[in-house]
């Protein structure tokens, strides 16, 4: 394919700031190049460990998400940090994922799926786990007794076939949380066994749980 943009190199940016600050980091983002983002409400834990590593003091959190080409994805984190000096208590921190495809995003061409999937030697992972509404309190309990520091509550909704019921003959999709955690590689095995082993993973309609690598990280300490 000859056009260039196919050859560029996308990341999604994940920032995770304060509730009523998601509106700011995209319109910094959009300045510094970004097309547009999108933002999720959610909650971080309160264990003290959590807070000396994701400064979660806020129970209240957005998450803001966004995608652009590496080097104006790099930008505009960086112009984020310095705004908001995530590396200060309860400032917020932001992470950066490789993206192997992009479809339906009119700003970014990807036509081929890239097999390499984050940068080497990463020294965190982004563990994604979706499960029913009410369990992600037990998600975070079993990756701390493996070594986790804490993590971010998202709500959600799901539409798998095993997590529809009925109620009074209607056909109900139950509400879901999704629980991301970062941690140092090191620690990622045993946190997703623990995960697993308490949640039933493996049993169908108990929960999804993925892996990422994490190329960049600011405010973690």
């Amino acid at each position: 394919m000859d056009n260039s943009s196919a050859n560029n190199k996308y990341e999604l940016v994940f920032v995770i700031v304060n509730y009523g600050l998601g509106s700011k980091i995209i319109k910094i983002a959009k300045q510094n190049g970004v097309s547009g983002g999108t933002i999720f409400l959610g909650k971080g834990t309160s264990n003290s460990h959590i807070l000396k590593l994701l400064d979660l003091t806020d129970i209240r959190k957005e998450i803001v998400l966004f995608i652009a080409e590496k080097q104006i994805a790099e930008k505009a984190v960086q112009e984020l940090n310095r705004k908001y000096e995530f590396q200060k208590p309860d400032h917020g921190i932001a992470f950066t994922i490789s993206v192997n495809r992009i479809i339906g995003a009119r700003n970014c061409v990807s036509s081929e799926v890239r097999e390499s999937g984050g940068e080497k030697n990463s020294m965190h992972n982004a563990i994604f786990v979706v499960v029913d509404r009410g369990n992600a309190e037990k998600v975070l309990e079993a990756a701390t007794v493996a070594g986790s520091r804490g993590g971010t509550i998202i709500n959600a909704r799901g539409s798998g076939i095993h997590e529809n019921c009925k109620l009074f003959s209607m056909l109900i999709e139950p509400e879901k949380e999704i629980v991301l955690i970062l941690a140092e590689t090191e620690f990622t095995e045993a946190i997703a066994a623990s995960i697993r082993e308490k949640m039933d993973i493996d049993k169908p309609g108990k929960g999804i749980m993925f892996i990422l690598d994490v190329n960049k990280t600011y405010g973690l300490v």
